[in-house]
């Protein structure tokens, strides 16, 4: 038998919760996220959750050490009441980057991560484009890694249907050549590739581009915008290859450091992201951002783990 649907959160994104419920037409569990005099995290579930099917809604984005451990207590705390399953939902999985050895004596923290959710007591987890697909295997409980490409071509799609002009996909990296690749074909669009070259972490430095951008509306795509050096390198290189446009997109705005400096600065005319984590102050200092709301994939995700159905039918 299937327990009752209970929505919590924690303090990371109560709006994209909140969404979330009201789209399931649920309301929310209330659950007292405070901290102690010294600092610790104090979590109380403010209502009976025993035998119940829980999903708890917590990015781990900055300040992703806070946001993690308020996670696993709330894990904790459901683990101790009984409940029959909990599921986290993650749209932001935090540390992400970090999902291998690059150096000696360098730490794989995704996996560690990973191994903190499943200790404190989680049985399934919902997450969106994992900077690194492989994070799956280091779960030994069942991943949805959705994608929030349905919601990104969505409004995509309305673009080229005002622009007279053709458009073209491009890929900051070679590593974003399969993403950038899916999103031309469903667009009808050229494709084009940056050359990045990177030194330091969080240092970028494109250097060249493969395809034809010249007279066309580019939208260069990432799965997150961080101190958004690569972006606005990607996005000068297009421009100076005869692009007529140049927009942005990516699943994460993360917007740390200078981001937020650089982009009102780019030549960007649209920096299109989503709600997975909250933006707040940040919509308001840089009004090239559009945010796109996945409140709505998440809660077809959990209305059919919570039923039972497929919930492949929501990837791209």
């Amino acid at each position: 038998m299937q327990g009752e649907l209970k929505i919590l959160t924690g303090t990371a994104n109560p709006e994209l919760a909140e969404a979330i419920a009201h789209h399931l037409g649920r309301p929310l569990t209330p659950v007292l996220c405070d901290t102690f005099s010294d600092g610790e995290i104090r979590i109380e579930i403010g209502d009976n959750v025993r035998g119940c099917d829980v999903y708890v809604v917590q990015p781990t984005c900055a300040p992703s050490n806070h946001n993690i451990m308020q996670l696993c207590i709330m894990l904790d705390a459901l683990k101790r009441s009984s409940v029959r399953r909990v599921t986290a939902i993650i749209p932001y999985y935090g540390y992400a980057r970090q999902d291998r050895k690059v150096n000696s004596r360098a730490p794989i923290s995704a996996k560690l991560v990973a191994d903190f959710l499943q200790v404190a007591g989680m049985h399934r987890l919902v997450t969106m484009d994992l900077h690194a697909g492989q994070i799956q295997g280091f779960f030994n409980v069942p991943v949805d890694n959705l994608y929030a490409a349905p919601v990104l071509l969505e409004y995509l799609k309305q673009i080229k249907l005002n622009a007279a002009e053709e458009l073209v996909v491009v890929s900051p990296d070679a590593g974003g050549v399969e993403r950038a690749r899916a999103f031309a074909k469903r667009l009808d669009a050229g494709l084009a590739i940056i050359d990045k070259r990177r030194d330091k972490p969080n240092q970028a430095q494109a250097m060249n581009l493969i395809g034809d951008v010249e007279g066309k509306v580019a939208i260069v795509l990432d799965d997150m915008i961080d101190t958004a050096g690569t972006l606005v390198s990607a996005g000068n290189v297009i421009m100076e290859r005869g692009a007529k446009d140049v927009m942005a997109t990516a699943s994460h705005a993360v917007l740390s450091g200078p981001a937020i400096e650089r982009l009102n600065s780019s030549i960007f005319s649209q920096v299109i992201v989503t709600d997975t984590i909250p933006l707040k102050e940040k919509l308001t200092a840089c009004s090239k951002l559009k945010v796109l709301s996945v409140a709505p994939l998440l809660a077809k995700a959990i209305h059919n783990i919570h039923t039972g159905s497929s919930v492949s039918v929501l990837f791209v």
